[in-house]
């Protein structure tokens, strides 16, 4: 059976939705789910419909395959998965058939790709707190209450069991300075 998902971000673009859902019924598709709901939130009951109602030897077919993810690792994770299950997943832009071997070949690449931007973005932020660090801020959340507030003096400040036993405020109130 060939199935269809589309989505939009915004109610705003249901007229995309419309046409995507015009293309993959154009395309076969016996049936189609779609959400209006952007691609970063995780809960797409749409997404979630479509991948229950599959079957192996199905097929997922979308118009684009940003479609399936909110990043380029959701995506590969939710194809990747569909794979392991027996599930052809098409996409009409890159016409990619994942059960060709030109489909698994860009697959690879773009799981190759995806783990190069997440280690990107690791090192990235790992410069950007160095530098942070080197101009004397420090991440986290500021205390909630001064040393005034606490009744502690900056050079003896009393320890968290001593402040959580007395019941002032809670053990994670208190940040070492």
């Amino acid at each position: 059976m060939k199935v269809g998902y589309a989505r939009v971000s915004t109610p705003s673009q249901v007229e995309s939705l419309r046409a995507q859902s015009l293309e993959l019924e154009a395309a076969g598709c016996e049936r189609v789910f779609t959400d209006i709901a952007s691609g970063a939130r995780s809960d797409r009951p749409g997404l979630a419909a479509a991948v229950a109602y599959l079957r192996a030897g199905d097929m997922l077919t979308v118009t684009r395959l940003d479609r399936l993810g909110r990043t380029t690792v959701d995506t590969l994770k939710t194809v990747r998965d569909l794979d392991a299950r027996g599930i052809r997943v098409t996409a009409r832009d890159l016409d990619l058939d994942t059960a060709t071997p030109a489909g698994k070949l860009v697959v690879s690449v773009l799981a190759s790709l995806a783990e190069w931007e997440r280690d990107t973005l690791r090192e990235r932020t790992r410069a950007g707190l160095e530098h942070a660090r080197s101009q004397g801020r420090h991440g986290g959340r500021p205390p909630a209450l001064s040393p005034e507030q606490t009744g502690a003096k900056p050079q003896s400040e009393p320890t968290k069991r001593q402040c959580t036993n007395g019941g002032e405020f809670n053990r994670s109130t208190h940040h070492h300075r």
